[in-house]
């Protein structure tokens, strides 16, 4: 009995669509077992590409001001390790918005009247304004790569789908500390909520 394939991405357009890139930073690169530098290529064409066909570029890196550092609760169990482990110092830790580590990529740094957002948490529309902006420019659909699968690309695909965004995640553009939970991510949880697709196919899509 034949299966069911993943459902085919539609066409994208441009003047509605957001490339959305998290967390292509240093202090998130060194989390990985190895620096997922082999995504750069293929996130550096889709972001030509992004830029070429009118797209809206979005760049997302996670970093706290002192006051954002020192407000983190112990509740908060991922976030409140960090905290408790630094002594409630983020300079200590590396982590200030000023902080080398937490600076994007050069291969992704955003271009004069791009979209811009500090995070404080994990998702992308988290502690930001992100939807706020984005609605104002008419997105309707977000097309997703970053650091890591597990961790922002989910939150994100999560309040993504709550806020009606059509979502096409990158997949040669995502990655995991945890290969088993990557793949998992891909194939089984995301189909349910998003499109995964390569960016060649992405590009093509755009026109």
């Amino acid at each position: 009995m034949a299966t069911e394939g993943p459902e085919p991405l539609p066409a994208l357009d441009p003047r509605k669509t957001a490339f959305v890139v998290m967390d292509i930073q240093p202090l998130v690169f060194a989390r990985m077992p190895s620096p997922p530098t082999d995504l750069l290529p293929s996130i550096t064409a889709m972001l030509a590409a992004a830029r070429r066909t009118g797209c809206t570029v979005v760049i997302v890196r996670v970093a706290f001001s002192a006051t954002d550092f020192a407000a983190i609760p112990p509740t908060n169990k991922a976030f409140g390790r960090l905290a408790e482990r630094a002594g409630g110092s983020a300079e200590k830790l590396g982590v200030l918005e000023s902080q080398p580590a937490t600076q994007v990529l050069d291969e992704v740094k955003p271009l004069a009247g791009e979209i811009e957002v500090r995070k404080t948490r994990t998702g992308a529309f988290s502690t930001t304004d992100l939807h706020e902006q984005l609605k104002a420019k008419g997105i309707d659909t977000l097309i997703l790569a970053g650091v890591s699968t597990s961790g922002a690309v989910l939150s994100t695909v999560r309040d993504a789908t709550d806020k009606d965004y059509r979502i096409v995640v990158m997949r040669d553009g995502v990655a995991d500390p945890k290969e088993e939970v990557h793949n998992i991510l891909l194939d089984v949880v995301f189909e349910h909520s998003c499109y995964v697709a390569k960016s060649s196919e992405i590009i093509e899509k755009l026109g």
